[in-house]
């Protein structure tokens, strides 16, 4: 039997046991939780070290870069000014020729007036990109970048275009004026003398000359449009000679 002192001992023994137990848990768990806060902490620097070493890199990398781009502007510039330099030493080497051979300019603006009158007066194939090749040789000959052989060269050469237009027979795309409407349609050229549209609705006509300006009209006779599409037709298959029965649609220069 327990006396009851022996009672007190065994319950103060017990309640010093559990305490102890509680306190040693208690430690262990803030142990482990100091080791895995240490361990977050530590993987945290690792982390902002490389974070540094990467942004060192970057930052090399685009001060590398803006000295590059400096190098590449300022060689840059540099070819800019010689070329700018050599364009006013040819400029110059221009006007002294030009001096030379003056009497060039009367022969060369007569021939490009008539070269200008002819493209104006002939059939209406392209004369605005006819027109505007012609006016880049003058341009350049009056701001002194070609000397007058060359611009008298260029002129001929547009002359020869010309001619050769006279004989060319083929399908093109051009913007046309159909009652006061701009449309770009296909064009059928036979030389120099018939000029013939289709337009993306399949309306078909030709060029005709009225009051010195050209106007396209549009047939609807059933026999004028199945003609004229076969021409397209024959064309479009690279087929340039034969038998052909088509509209008269002749351009006659002079016409009024």
């Amino acid at each position: 039997m327990f006396t009851q002192h022996t009672k007190s001992l065994i319950s103060f023994t017990l309640a010093t046991f559990l305490s102890t137990s509680l306190y040693a848990k208690s430690d262990e768990d803030m142990v482990k939780s100091i080791m895995n806060l240490r361990g977050d902490v530590e993987s945290l620097y690792t982390q902002i070290d490389e974070n540094k070493e990467a942004y060192k890199a970057q930052m090399k990398s685009l001060a590398l870069q803006s000295t590059d781009t400096d190098a590449q502007i300022n060689r840059k510039s540099t070819s800019i000014k010689l070329a700018d330099l050599e364009l006013q030493k040819l400029k110059l080497k221009i006007a002294n020729t030009s001096t030379e051979n003056f009497e060039l300019t009367p022969l060369i603006d007569e021939i490009y007036t008539r070269l200008e009158n002819t493209i104006k007066t002939g059939i209406p194939f392209k004369i605005q990109q006819r027109l505007s090749g012609i006016k880049k040789i003058r341009n350049e000959l009056d701001d002194k970048t070609i000397t007058p052989e060359r611009a008298l060269a260029l002129l001929w050469a547009s002359y020869d275009d010309n001619i050769r237009l006279t004989k060319e027979i083929g399908v093109f795309k051009q913007h046309i004026e159909i009652q006061n409407t701009k449309i770009l349609a296909k064009i059928a050229k036979l030389g120099s003398t018939m000029l013939f549209f289709q337009a993306p609705d399949e309306r078909v006509g030709y060029a005709q000359k009225q009051n010195n300006k050209y106007i396209y009209k549009v047939l609807n006779k059933e026999e004028d449009v199945k003609q004229i599409k076969a021409l397209f037709d024959a064309l479009n298959k690279q087929i340039r000679t034969g038998y052909f029965s088509i509209p008269n649609a002749l351009v006659l220069k002079g016409d009024k």
